[in-house]
């Protein structure tokens, strides 16, 4: 059933709403703030009553997500964790259609939404008031509209338009997706340049999109994220005491990087991006007793999904400029802008939920390179089934101390899953 190439969508939903049906279950436990909820809870509600800034650090769009879900359901654990929930699992959808209008091809479709809902990091964020999935979930639907774009050329102008809005909401919700949102604009750029040369400024005809030009794409691309990016900051224009200067905005982003330049206090949990990229740093989001219980939250990659994804990057590099396989080379593009950027990244302070990003579109690569091993016809096919099965099931084994679940060894019982000593 997973050689024909014919779009998944109702496996994609079906998976999708298994996500949804499992990050419900608990979604309340902890019935207290944990974690940075402490920091993106309280803007939430100052944010209802509009009375002044807090956490400006950071951009809108998530908190004022946040205040949606309690203004909208009560200010209690559900509620502030509820928009996670339902963009993660948006996320989760924009991501499966990503891969399809990318590849075309069923399997690593499929593949690819299997393995982002089990790799923990998606999971988790998806169940916590924080800004991440937000932003993960806006780019995924803006990389959607991109692909598709490129896919179905007829389409483009308006799936453009829509990725710029997307591109804005997401940079709008936390900073950390800056770099992947430049890549499509200079990509448009580059393949101008090769294709339509002399014209490339102006010039519709040919590659890389049939009657869009790259003055248009800069429109869609460059211009219009920026417009929607600047909105956001809407609220802030009306707040009761210190509200921001409109026609000071662009000054205020100055201020922005200063705060977060500012926070240096070294934290346990801290760490780097080459641990990310080796999964071999975890961060305590929990561990106490907690409702009537020793519960935990520690937040990691699966370790199949994400060890596994390094191979699947190396084939997705080798396909794409040995063999011409553009779906496996956008995504590799994706995932080392997504941790590039943190390579140089002089923010003092990091941790390892920065890596959402970079290890969704790591995923895509994964499924890709098995994707291609079932294709195969010698023993070598299995791979690929062979992988799943165990992201699956590490997922399942992993699942009481990702999700607040009741331990039943006490104290001791984070033992049980700590494969490194640096998961401690």
């Amino acid at each position: 059933m997973f050689r024909t190439d014919k779009d998944p969508w109702r496996w994609c939903l079906a998976i999708c709403a298994a996500f949804l049906a499992l990050l419900w279950i608990r979604l309340h436990i902890p019935s207290k703030i944990y974690f940075d909820e402490v920091h993106y809870v309280k803007a939430a509600r100052v944010l209802l009553s509009m009375e002044r800034p807090q956490n400006p650090e950071h951009p809108l769009v998530g908190k004022e997500l946040l205040a949606a879900g309690i203004a909208l359901f009560g200010d209690n654990p559900r509620a502030w964790r509820i928009m996670p929930a339902l963009f993660g699992t948006l996320g989760l959808f924009a991501f499966s259609r990503l891969m399809w209008a990318a590849s075309q091809r069923r399997l690593a479709t499929i593949l690819g939404t299997v393995l982002l809902a089990t790799n923990f990091t998606w999971f988790i964020q998806s169940r916590i008031a924080m800004l991440d999935i937000f932003m993960a979930t806006f780019a995924m639907l803006a990389f959607w509209q991109i692909a598709a774009a490129l896919r179905w050329q007829e389409q483009a102008r308006w799936r453009l338009a829509l990725a710029g809005l997307f591109l804005g909401l997401a940079m709008g919700s936390k900073w950390s997706v800056v770099g992947p949102a430049m890549v499509p604009g200079l990509a448009m750029l580059l393949l101008s340049l090769v294709h339509r040369r002399k014209g490339f400024l102006f010039s519709a005809k040919g590659p890389p999109i049939a009657g869009i030009s790259l003055a248009e794409a800069a429109v869609w691309l460059g211009i219009v994220p920026l417009l929607v990016y600047f909105a956001t900051f809407w609220p802030a224009f009306h707040y009761a005491r210190n509200p921001v200067d409109p026609w000071g905005i662009v000054q205020y982003q100055g201020y922005m990087v200063q705060l977060q330049d500012s926070v240096t206090k070294k934290h346990n949990y801290m760490s780097t991006w080459w641990q990310w990229v080796l999964d071999i740093r975890a961060v305590w989001y929990l561990y106490e007793k907690v409702d009537g219980t020793q519960r935990g939250i520690v937040l990691i990659g699966n370790p199949v999904a994400m060890w596994g994804g390094l191979a699947g990057l190396g084939w997705c590099l080798w396909a794409g400029l040995r063999r011409g396989r553009k779906d496996a080379l956008g995504l590799a593009v994706l995932y080392l802008v997504a941790i590039g950027m943190w390579v140089g990244n002089r923010k003092p302070v990091q941790f390892y939920y920065h890596y959402l990003l970079p290890g969704a579109f790591l995923m895509g690569c994964l499924a890709l390179a098995l994707d291609q091993f079932w294709r195969r016809e010698d023993r070598w096919r299995w791979l690929g089934m062979g992988t799943l099965a165990a992201a699956l099931a590490v997922f399942a084994w992993f699942l009481p101390i990702i999700s607040a679940a009741e331990l039943s060894g006490g104290r001791k019982s984070y033992e049980t899953w700590m494969w490194l000593p640096s998961w401690r």
